[in-house]
């Protein structure tokens, strides 16, 4: 295949993946020689922040996709147990190690604990693509969730992680569907996106595809509330079709 036949066959690729809007903007995103080419991205080292249900999920199929991850939490021995068990590509350390050594961070914590996080890893995560998993849930956050909730996380969470490229992703369905519907045959399990920063989006999508599932950008970052916490499509796995029915997107 030429490198023009290969331009062509990714944009049909992507625009059926994600519509002609948003193919647009992810094409815009890549390498050149990627996007001519469709040649294999190098693996990525990514520092998991919250190495729990959802955390120890998508670090786990991130690694089997050949991805490096530092798994980091509260409970460091937990931490070490689950990358033993992972085996090689998995390692353990502390959120800061887990800050300096990822490329992409992964933050899948109680949601009131963004703000401590944020004071205590600013200068680690200034500049580097966050992807954000964690939901405000007034019952166990308290007030800041309910003020989250009523911005929209995308409007909050970069209040919370200043300087960091902030994708929201992860956090609409429970960890046990990621897990049991990775990769899985026919439609994939559809996971929505929203991030204003092309190429932390870009990376986002590689990611959501990699762990094996199908990327849905909804679209910028304060688009993230259509499916926060309590909206229609929350805890609902649905496929990429059926996703973007539900939120109005074009197919």
């Amino acid at each position: 295949m030429s490198g023009k036949d290969a331009t062509q066959h990714n944009r049909r690729k992507f625009i059926q993946i994600f519509g002609t809007a948003t193919a647009s903007l992810v094409l815009a995103a890549l390498p050149g020689a990627l996007r001519a080419q469709g040649s294999a991205p190098e693996k990525l080292r990514i520092g998991v922040i919250g190495s729990g249900n959802v955390g120890g999920t998508i670090g786990t199929l991130w690694v089997k996709a050949g991805h490096e991850v530092m798994f980091s939490s509260l409970d460091i021995e937990h931490d070490r147990k689950l990358a033993a068990s992972i085996g090689a590509g998995a390692r353990a350390g502390t959120p800061k190690e887990a800050a300096v050594f990822g490329e992409v961070l992964f933050f899948a914590v109680p949601y009131a604990a963004l703000p401590g996080l944020g004071r205590d890893l600013a200068a680690e995560i200034k500049g580097k693509i966050a992807l954000d998993a964690s939901n405000p849930v007034p019952r166990r956050d308290g007030d800041m969730a309910k003020d989250a909730l009523a911005k929209g996380t995308g409007v909050a969470s970069p209040e919370f992680l200043p300087g960091a490229r902030i994708v929201r992703v992860y956090n609409e369905v429970g960890a046990a569907r990621m897990r049991d519907d990775a990769h899985r045959a026919g439609e994939r399990l559809g996971i929505p996106l929203a991030g204003d920063d092309a190429q932390a989006l870009k990376t986002a999508v590689r990611l959501v595809q990699d762990a094996g599932h199908e990327p849905v950008i909804v679209g910028g970052l304060a688009r993230a509330r259509e499916f926060d916490y309590g909206t229609a499509v929350f805890g609902r796995p649905l496929t990429a079709a059926e996703l973007r029915k539900a939120l109005g997107l074009k197919p």
